[in-house]
């Protein structure tokens, strides 16, 4: 854990921050001030300071775009929009390095030519991950997927395996997908409902909606 980490992650102590934070994040898009305000029942003054102070902290980014599709003059200047920045941080006390050991195991599974018993694992873990009485959203939002309905699909819009992700994309997805899949097969879904998708961004798997509560 870094102290930059722990200063970052703190920021978000505050409930009114937070709750800014998480609805941008649950967009993924350009939000405006207005618009946060009204999501989260602040006024656009007290959701501005927050907004700006999640920009500092490196856990927004900001830019300027009209916000209606009038032109020209009289259409008004761009508004000031935010949407969550790509960056990572981890908080761990005493300080963990999970990060290295996925990447040295990744590698380990590649050059062992393991791929198809780290599927097999995989499905088994996805079978463990559901807890009593959860629907598939909920065991996706509690694992850190941000799962979002679009076009009659369910979608992905974090990747928890990101990093090792980057750097063994065949292998981490191939894993990601089983584990879904052992997910949906033991919430007593099809598992084929899950399928690899990859979008830039997002997490490569994406569910067909049917198999949402």
């Amino acid at each position: 854990m870094s102290g930059d980490d722990l200063d970052t992650v703190a920021v978000l102590h505050d409930p009114v921050r937070r709750a800014v934070y998480d609805y941008v994040a649950s967009r993924g898009q350009d939000v405006g001030r207005n618009e946060a305000a009204e999501a989260v029942g602040v006024q656009r003054t007290l959701a501005a300071f927050h907004l700006d102070r999640l920009v500092e902290a490196g856990l927004l980014e900001a830019g300027f775009r009209r916000l209606t599709e009038r032109t020209g003059p009289g259409s008004g200047r761009p508004a000031k929009v935010y949407r969550r920045a790509p960056g990572e941080w981890q908080v761990s006390v005493p300080a963990r390095d999970y990060r290295t050991l996925a990447l040295v195991l990744a590698e380990a599974v590649e050059l062992l030519g393991g791929d198809e018993r780290a599927e097999q694992a995989a499905r088994r873990a996805g079978a463990g991950l559901a807890q009593e009485g959860e629907d598939l959203a909920g065991v996706l939002r509690r694992r850190g997927y941000e799962p979002y309905e679009e076009d009659g699909r369910v979608r992905l819009r974090n990747c928890p395996f990101h990093v090792p992700a980057e750097e063994h994309p065949l292998l981490v997805c191939s894993v990601n997908l089983e584990l879904c899949r052992g997910l949906l097969d033991a919430l007593g879904r099809d598992p084929s409902a899950a399928g690899l998708d990859p979008r830039p961004g997002e997490c490569c798997v994406a569910f067909s909606k049917n198999n949402e509560d």
